[in-house]
């Protein structure tokens, strides 16, 4: 059962999001970020939040600023934004009365909840899937965009059939952004998962996540899973492993 919401973003205009609620007894909640354009809806996050919710463990997921059901726009976001948007999440979740626990990032979002946690005081595990080590691994896909957005302060970014306009100050955002110490010092149990096969972000960057943190972490490799987690049940098995792993910090 999901469950309609609507709250404000860091900046105001108001975020859409679904409430993944567990059919039985709740074990506790969390909150799932997204890739970065994909949204709320996109597979990963959709089939994820009701596995876990399945499992008894009630997620939020919600579009990002401008995407989906959400309000604004998404070329006045950033990464720093991003991350202030989860935390507004986790601030709504708890506001209903559903003390978030668990954080969870596909992708883009991976890289954006851990640095959400080090603002989140309740939350008490962390979970990356397929996530880059450094935010600005995300300039590949519109690397031959930045010339033109650096001379004239945006340009036109057509991707994943969304037509968006993508910003000077993401990229300089983006750019500034350091995971490395956000990762050294999460203080909360981490879990690194990630495809050897992933052609999107390497596997590569969750050695690098895996190496910079610290205990207690733990890292699963997704066998067989695309970047986007589409094939048969590969989310499902992502969003079991969760649940087992996250049992202790709920």
């Amino acid at each position: 059962m999901a469950e309609r919401v609507r709250f404000p973003s860091s900046s105001g205009p108001m975020l859409a999001g679904l409430v993944d609620h567990p059919d039985g007894q709740v074990r506790g909640w969390g909150v799932f970020a997204h890739g970065f354009t994909l949204g709320k809806d996109s597979p990963a996050a959709s089939r994820i939040c009701k596995q876990l919710a399945a499992e008894g463990i009630g997620m939020l997921r919600f579009d990002n600023l401008g995407l989906g059901d959400s309000e604004g726009d998404w070329g006045d976001g950033s990464f720093s934004h991003k991350v202030a948007d989860t935390v507004r999440a986790v601030e709504f979740m708890r506001e209903q009365g559903r003390d978030v626990r668990l954080l969870v990032g596909h992708s883009f979002g991976g890289s954006a909840v851990i640095a959400a946690a080090h603002h989140c005081p309740g939350v008490a595990a962390v979970v990356s899937i397929g996530a880059p080590s450094q935010p600005a691994h995300v300039e590949r896909t519109y690397d031959a965009l930045v010339a033109r957005i650096e001379t004239d302060g945006e340009a036109p970014f057509l991707i994943g059939g969304k037509a968006l306009t993508l910003k000077r100050h993401f990229i300089e955002d983006v750019r500034k952004a350091d995971l490395r110490e956000c990762i050294h010092t999460l203080r909360r149990a981490l879990l690194v998962m990630h495809s050897p096969t992933d052609n999107t972000v390497g596997i590569e960057h969750a050695s690098e996540i895996f190496r910079s943190a610290r205990h207690p972490r733990s890292f699963v490799s997704l066998e067989g899973a695309d970047h986007l987690l589409t094939g048969r049940n590969q989310a499902a098995r992502a969003a079991r492993i969760i649940s087992a792993w996250a049992d202790p910090y709920l």
